[in-house]
């Protein structure tokens, strides 16, 4: 079976999308589509899959599949994509998107896509852990997906794939492990990040939910002020403001580049068809 597909990235944040508000995929094995279309090399090669589903309580519904084949609730950078292409394909700039952590709006002017994201919370700060024989102090926080932040000196000087895998499995975060960001505080309305992505197993040139949740800790600590920008390794710029409230915040708006990389055809085997 073909497929028309949209590859899409958000600040380096790449997915591949599908349009199924018809619902002519609902039957598909989706984690095993996002295995097979996320390859790098040898597939299309994404940090994840989106489907763009029929939604009864909003323009559209984004059912996100990380490229391990696991669903997750939320995903600011898919959904500024989300937006972006609905937009193109359905001339709406201004849309509320269901995902897994509520209903969010979203606005689009050209290739900038502000989002308003669900309510961040801290669910531990400063805790404590050893990583590599070594003492970590770091806010855990939810943002729609779960997030350890850790403030450093220089992000380029962290090893992020060995840290971040050792701190995603954790037992301090189990059973469902976290994302891990790395902040360098730049001056008072900027920070520098890195981050591993539970769900891609690696590093990602950008992470929204990530950048949120940075940006959050910061001020938390008095670090920074909003707005925020997040200088991510792509190298972009993804543009926070939020109003803090008990260690958390509330009006969270993220916004950024979406880049539209291409669209095309491609053959899906019959066992995700028919599974």
């Amino acid at each position: 079976m073909r497929v028309h597909f949209h590859k899409v990235s958000g600040s380096g944040n790449d997915f591949v999308i599908i349009d199924n508000l018809d619902g002519r995929y609902d039957s598909w094995d989706k984690s095993a589509a996002a295995q097979y279309l996320c390859r790098r090399r040898v597939s299309v090669g994404a940090d994840g899959l989106i489907f763009l589903d029929k939604s009864d309580s909003a323009d559209v519904k984004m059912t996100y599949i990380n490229s391990d084949g696991s669903f997750a609730d939320m995903c600011g950078n898919g959904a500024r994509c989300t937006a972006f292409v609905f937009s193109k394909l359905y001339g709406k700039n201004s849309l509320k998107i269901q995902t897994g952590a509520g209903i969010i709006g979203a606005q689009v002017q050209d290739s900038y896509v502000r989002v308003a994201m669900p309510p961040g919370k801290l669910v531990q700060p400063d805790a404590e852990i050893l990583v590599d024989g070594l003492p970590f102090m770091m806010d855990w926080y939810d943002t729609g997906v779960p997030h350890a932040v850790i403030v450093v000196d220089d992000v380029w000087d962290i090893p992020v794939e060995e840290w971040g895998r050792e701190i995603r499995y954790h037992r301090q975060f189990q059973p469902a492990g976290t994302n891990v960001d790395f902040v360098e505080v730049m001056d008072e309305h900027t920070v520098k990040i890195r981050t591993y992505e539970r769900g891609v197993e690696s590093e990602t040139l950008a992470c929204g939910t990530g950048a949120v949740a940075s940006a959050l800790s910061a001020a938390r600590k008095s670090l920074v002020s909003p707005p925020v920008k997040v200088l991510v390794a792509l190298p972009d710029t993804l543009d926070i403001n939020f109003t803090l409230k008990n260690g958390g915040a509330d009006d969270i708006t993220f916004a950024g580049n979406v880049i539209y990389s291409f669209e095309g055809e491609v053959e899906i085997p019959d066992e995700i068809v028919n599974p």
